[in-house]
């Protein structure tokens, strides 16, 4: 793979694990985790390992992320204090 998409890639998932720490919302929050699994699955393959980045892209960027939406969705945006 071209070194330079890897350093791409990587910065990326840098910026968006910091991003996903430091923002406050968690909606957000949880689209970010998303984006980080799906950068992550992209690093993966792009070193040749197959079938981690499809249990990343499977897991990690699917189903994990569509179940923490599921539960901020569920859950109050505003308390009543």
């Amino acid at each position: 793979m071209i070194w330079q998409f890897d350093i791409i890639i990587l910065t990326l998932v840098i910026v968006s694990a910091l991003s996903a720490l430091r923002i406050r919302d968690l909606l957000g929050s949880a689209i970010i985790f998303g984006v980080y699994s799906f950068l992550m699955c992209l690093l993966w393959a792009g070193m040749g390992a197959v079938d981690v980045a499809f249990t990343e892209a499977t897991v990690g960027a699917g189903i994990s992320t569509v179940l923490i939406l599921a539960t901020v969705l569920h859950t109050k945006r505003r308390t009543k204090d």
